[in-house]
């Protein structure tokens, strides 16, 4: 035999929840012959108790099973909605990449092309200051020879 509070404890539920559940057909009529009072506490008999078991339990189980379907399908029908907003979002910044790609592409060649005519123009500077500088060397001995031819 056992007391309402420890059967509510045994289910996890309180002891109003297991009054309450008593009082309820068919449980109520299954548990006459069940359930004693002595003083103000209410005993019942162990086949009464499997009884209250069994009837939280197959109540508990329709409501959660009813329940998680439902959350379970809202969930993912959730998270359906949010992979198909990251395929948009991962499409979209495969695009932005694939631009921006391109616009890097685009400056290098334009930084290589700065840089080859940056190149092409020292190299035109360099032979312009060869040609001068053997000009004037070419100056420097014309007029050396030119001292010394006519003192010759």
């Amino acid at each position: 035999m056992k007391t309402i509070k420890q059967i509510a404890d045994e289910i996890g539920v309180s002891k109003q929840a297991v009054h309450q559940k008593i009082k309820k057909e068919p449980l109520s009529t299954n548990l006459r012959s069940l359930i004693s009072t002595i003083g103000n506490t209410v005993y019942i008999e162990n086949v009464g108790v499997e009884l209250i078991r069994a009837e939280f339990s197959s109540s508990v189980d329709v409501k959660f099973a009813s329940t998680n379907v439902n959350e379970i399908d809202s969930i993912v029908e959730f998270l359906k909605q949010q992979l198909q907003e990251k395929d948009k979002q991962l499409a979209e910044k495969d695009k932005q990449i694939t631009a921006l790609t391109e616009t890097v592409k685009t400056q290098a060649e334009s930084i290589n092309v700065d840089r080859k005519n940056e190149l092409a123009e020292t190299i035109i500077d360099g032979q312009q200051k060869l040609i001068e500088e053997k000009k004037s060397k070419k100056k420097v001995k014309e007029r050396f020879s030119w001292i010394f031819k006519r003192k010759s």
